[in-house]
């Protein structure tokens, strides 16, 4: 082969080698193909856990998953409105409730279709003993979120406060069914039902 032929043929022989190995397979050190990285698991639903809560029959179980909706109905959406309700909690623990009212008042207006906003600015009324507002913010929340098992309870209480025990032992039957171990939702019924229900013998 002359000089200037074989110059060619070697000049020619890293493109045609480039894709081979480009195409060869990622092996790793130990000489098998690497595995194939694996989709992110899909978050579990809010729907998925209460159905999950309903069915646990593990009161440390249900515990757990109450926690995990707890947090997503905490979740306002607005970097705003959360920093509002922070403020509005620490208010609480310095019981200037209040204050704590007027934090809750501008989350509600800044977010009305948050549940939780509802939920804490009754909490607040309740707080203040403004036991008619409290009711109204939590009918409000549950318009928004029906399973909101706090806010059923809430209700109940309030309701048993005010010694109207048929409305008290609705509220906390609804918040047993949404949450069955909840705790002391069951000694609420269990304390009210034979009162209420004997009414209607």
């Amino acid at each position: 082969m002359k000089p200037t032929r074989l110059l060619a043929a070697l000049v020619c022989l890293p493109v045609f080698a480039a894709p081979i190995a480009a195409a060869a397979p990622d092996t790793g050190r130990s000489g098998r193909p690497a595995p194939e990285a694996k989709p992110a698991p899909k978050p579990v639903s809010l729907d998925e856990l209460f159905a999950r809560l309903r069915a646990s029959e593990d009161p440390a179980e249900a515990k757990g998953i109450a926690k995990l909706i707890e947090r997503r109905l905490d979740a306002s959406g607005s970097p705003t409105a959360d920093l509002l309700t922070d403020r509005a909690r620490q208010a609480i623990a310095a019981h200037d409730f209040p204050l704590a009212a007027e934090l809750m008042d501008r989350v509600t207006a800044l977010e009305p279709n948050w549940s939780e906003g509802w939920n804490r600015r009754a909490t607040v009324f309740w707080l203040l003993t403004d036991k008619d507002d409290a009711i109204a913010d939590l009918r409000r929340a549950l318009v928004l979120e029906p399973r909101h098992f706090e806010a059923w309870a809430a209700m109940g209480r309030i309701y048993e406060s005010l010694d109207d025990k048929a409305r008290a032992l609705a509220a906390f039957r609804r918040a047993k069914a949404l949450y069955p171990k909840m705790e002391k939702i069951g000694e609420a019924v269990d304390r009210l039902a034979p009162e209420v229900d004997g009414r209607d013998l």
